[in-house]
């Protein structure tokens, strides 16, 4: 080999080949971070969803009177350890209000591990007594718990069905508040023919569930008047006997 040949094999890259090679190497950097980036991404995804750490720790429950904490967390039924992301809340509520006490649940995921449900219980609104007890009726008219004695100052309530009983409670949530305390007693053999029956002996005919605004407007002052029957069916034609 030449002298020549040797220094033309020691001489140094020229520079264009220099910035050919950076942006190879920039590329290969490049590329190795967005692997890396979609590697972790995809091992973070496999921890949340399908591994316990970040799993369920607690069951938080909050609004219950009645219920306890430990009779909602049972209905709940969630699983520790359940993958938090992965709850089904909407499966969740649905089996807490299946409790009869409960008139409406909200079930939230409170990040990192807790989740928390907060629900309304029913009131009593009224009282049916039947053979096995006192039965409870919320202001829905829906039967949500059967008691031994009945809760003081709740009026009793005798109604065929279900469409009956709802006439009934949504006639004795329009009387006025300063009349409801004296009822004692709402009765609807169909949902047009609704009768209450007032502390002192007095009846209201109510008719039916519609117009009740208008009829509980007019039974007030109808009811200074002297009389035993205050029929308000028909609200624009009261009557007295």
């Amino acid at each position: 080999m030449t002298s020549a040949q040797t220094r033309e094999r020691r001489r140094p890259p020229k520079a264009a080949d220099r910035p050919r090679r950076l942006t190879r190497r920039r590329y290969l950097v490049r590329r190795a971070v967005v692997l890396g980036s979609f590697v972790g991404v995809i091992a973070l995804v496999y921890v949340v969803m399908f591994t316990s750490v970040f799993g369920v720790r607690g069951v938080e429950v909050y609004g219950t009177s009645v219920l306890t904490h430990d009779e909602v967390r049972k209905a709940a039924a969630v699983e520790a350890g359940s993958p938090l992301v992965r709850l089904d809340t909407d499966e969740i509520a649905a089996r807490v209000a299946a409790l009869p006490r409960v008139r409406s649940v909200d079930v939230r995921r409170s990040y990192p591990v807790t989740v928390r449900i907060t629900l309304v219980e029913r009131a009593p609104f009224a009282v049916t007594t039947q053979p096995d007890g006192v039965h409870l009726i919320d202001i829905d008219g829906v039967d949500f718990g059967v008691v031994s004695v009945a809760p003081p100052g709740l009026p009793q309530l005798a109604a065929a069905d279900g469409p009956t009983v709802k006439a009934a409670v949504t006639v004795l949530a329009a009387v006025p508040d300063p009349l409801r305390p004296q009822v004692t007693s709402v009765s609807a053999e169909t949902v047009g023919n609704v009768k209450i029956i007032l502390a002192d002996g007095r009846v209201v005919k109510w008719g039916s569930a519609e117009h009740s605004d208008r009829k509980a407007a007019v039974l007030g002052p109808l009811l200074t008047q002297p009389g035993k029957v205050y029929d308000v069916g028909t609200p624009d034609f009261p009557t007295i006997s």
